[in-house]
């Protein structure tokens, strides 16, 4: 924290500082390194946050689950403090890990980062991101992007790792249910394959049930607690589902499974992207909803 504001304020307590531009700093912050300002908008329940084309989005989009590098980075300011371990079992192309680099610049301080990724292709696609977006940043002279860990397994078995509560924070983006292996179709003429990966690329063509799914996430996440330092946030979007025409609430489902691991749900963050486009689903027989937001819970170790 820089930027020490005027000594001289009667209204600060002593376990308080004036950090310019951006409010009062409380010492006793034990969470993160916002000011008192800053925590009153980061409690705001619903993040209206559009998918920016930028960090090489041309990339990264290849990987159909990958989000917005600033988002994360907002969300790991909100639940770490500089310095900090983060966690990503499910990493993906890094936007995680590419949002605890960027802290470093435009937020209250560079966060280190572990990611887990199975996928060998996700692995490589991060590195070339941050190769490019370095290369760019110092034509700009902006300063480079800090490398983040990023170990190539299985999560269940790269965990075992880490040593016993070393991890702060735990953000991730879960594979998700069917949604992973079924083909995407907006209509009868128009099927669209996803490009997500299935839950298990050796399961053959069917994909598992969501029983199935909320076991194995239960499971990995009872994994990953044992990395969990007392008191440390887990962030998980999950996205809900309208398949065979009946609504999936994913998020509500995938919280429970994961309180049955002995974590406690304390918040749902909704993520709202504006720019998202609209389809015409169901009409004019049926009212079918055009997704347009998704869920991050908030859990903790506590």
């Amino acid at each position: 924290m820089t930027g020490a504001g005027p000594p001289d304020r009667d209204d600060v307590k002593p376990y308080q500082r004036v950090v310019a531009d951006r409010g009062i700093y409380d010492e006793r912050n034990r969470l993160n390194d916002l000011t008192g300002r800053e925590w009153k908008f980061a409690t705001k329940s619903v993040i209206t946050k559009p998918y920016p084309p930028d960090f090489q989005h041309d990339v990264r989009s290849e990987h159909g689950g990958q989000k917005p590098p600033r988002l994360c980075m907002d969300l790991v300011e909100r639940f770490s403090k500089a310095g900090d371990l983060v966690l990503d079992p499910f990493a993906g192309v890094g936007g995680t890990l590419l949002g605890a680099s960027l802290a470093e610049y435009e937020g209250t301080g560079r966060r280190e980062a572990v990611g887990f990724e199975r996928v060998e292709r996700w692995v490589d696609l991060y590195h070339t991101v941050l190769d490019r977006e370095n290369r760019e940043r110092a034509e700009r002279g902006a300063g480079p992007l800090a490398t983040q860990e990023m170990r190539h397994g299985d999560c269940s078995r790269l965990v075992r790792d880490l040593p016993e509560g070393c991890v702060d924070l735990l953000l991730t983006d879960v594979p998700y249910w069917s949604m992973d292996a079924v083909a995407q179709t907006r209509n009868p003429r128009r099927t669209r394959a996803s490009k997500l990966g299935r839950f298990d690329p050796e399961s053959g063509d069917d994909p598992r049930s969501k029983d199935e799914w909320l076991s194995e996430m239960a499971a990995a996440f009872d994994a990953f607690s044992r990395v969990l330092r007392a008191d440390a946030y887990v962030l998980v979007f999950i996205g809900d589902m309208y398949r065979e025409s009946s609504f999936h609430f994913l998020s509500a489902d995938l919280a429970r499974a994961l309180e049955s691991t002995g974590l406690t749900l304390k918040a749902d963050l909704v993520w709202y992207d504006p720019t998202k486009s609209l389809h015409v689903y169901g009409y004019p027989f049926a009212f079918v909803p055009s997704m347009v937001h998704q869920h991050v819970l908030v859990l903790r170790a506590e």
